[in-house]
């Protein structure tokens, strides 16, 4: 949710949830012009104020989730074998759309999940927090959507990686041949390097992300277009991307590794990578990765804003809204 603007078309007993308290300082008529893609009207004093919030929040996470893994999952399936291939093995190019069906119902509760929990704990954090610690407010939700929504999303990556790299034929045997192998435990296999990678990597992109589009739009002094919000996006999923590579490589070392268990934790992984493939393994697979998440960036926050002003829209013109 990302203005703290009202049309002046709307009614006075309805107000728009605040996305940064920075537009306070902007007093002129343009502010009144800019609804937000993130805008949703309600009324103060509405009780329902926070059941529509994570309503819409669950549709707009959900829905950008699942477009972006269905339209970019062969580079995510390329990055996961790069990653795991030792010793200059042969990275396999078949089947690269393996397990998509299965990550896809995982995917769609995780990131619904995710912006549940997001949007209400932003819009907390930034109207008890003074407006020069926005960024605080965007890093706290972003690690607190990302440690819920990782009950979820642990498990399907699980399956996930481990039909990318062709140890199961579908995601129902995976489920069923690791929790025979490895008990339930082993759906959560790495559980604690993927809280190491996803914990920074939901926080600073999103912080990213929130803190551009309000530059941007002081800066522009309007309403930033679907265009703009996926070039911010690509920015800053790819900058993000970089900075938490050696943290996807191990995250994923641990999950790929089933029973075998050649890892025994996250320093361990760590240890042995440098000492037996060199410092630079830690960087496997940051082409793809950058990729996959620059273009994944500019498809989920385009998405994103535009399904929020979609629904946006649809609440105010609703009678009861």
């Amino acid at each position: 949710m990302d203005s703290d603007i009202v049309s002046s078309s709307v009614d006075q007993s309805r107000t728009a949830m605040p996305d940064s308290l920075a537009f306070k300082s902007i007093n002129d008529p343009i502010k009144n012009k800019i609804n937000g893609c993130a805008a949703i009207c309600v009324k103060k004093d509405d009780p329902c104020h926070f059941l529509r919030v994570l309503y819409e929040s669950l549709i707009t996470g959900g829905l950008a989730g699942v477009v972006v893994e269905a339209a970019l999952y062969p580079i995510d399936t390329i990055k996961t074998r790069i990653q795991v291939a030792r010793d200059g093995g042969k990275i396999i190019w078949k089947g690269l759309y393996s397990g998509l069906g299965g990550n896809l119902v995982g995917v769609l509760p995780a990131s619904a999940l995710f912006f549940g929990v997001y949007e209400p704990t932003k819009q907390k954090l930034l109207k008890v927090l003074p407006e020069n610690l926005s960024a605080v407010a965007h890093l706290a939700a972003g690690a607190l959507g990302g440690a819920v929504s990782s009950i979820v999303r642990v498990p399907t990556e699980v399956v996930k990686q481990r039909m990318q790299t062709g140890q199961f034929a579908s995601a129902p045997d995976a489920v069923r041949l690791i929790i025979a192998k490895e008990g339930l435990g082993g759906m959560y296999a790495g559980y604690g390097s993927f809280l190491l990678r996803d914990l920074p990597f939901d926080a600073l992109q999103f912080c990213v992300y929130e803190q551009l589009r309000i530059g941007y739009k002081l800066a522009a002094r309007r309403d930033l277009n679907d265009p703009e919000n996926a070039m911010l996006g690509a920015f800053a999923g790819a900058v993000t991307g970089v900075l938490t590579t050696p943290l996807d490589v191990i995250k994923t070392r641990l999950m790929v590794q089933g029973a075998e268990t050649q890892y025994k934790g996250v320093s361990d992984c760590i240890k042995t990578i440098i000492r037996e493939e060199g410092s630079s393994a830690l960087w496997k697979g940051m082409g793809p990765r950058v990729l996959w998440i620059g273009i994944g960036g500019s498809i989920f926050f385009g998405v994103l804003e535009k399904t929020k002003q979609i629904l946006s829209e649809r609440s105010q013109k609703s009678p009861n809204a």
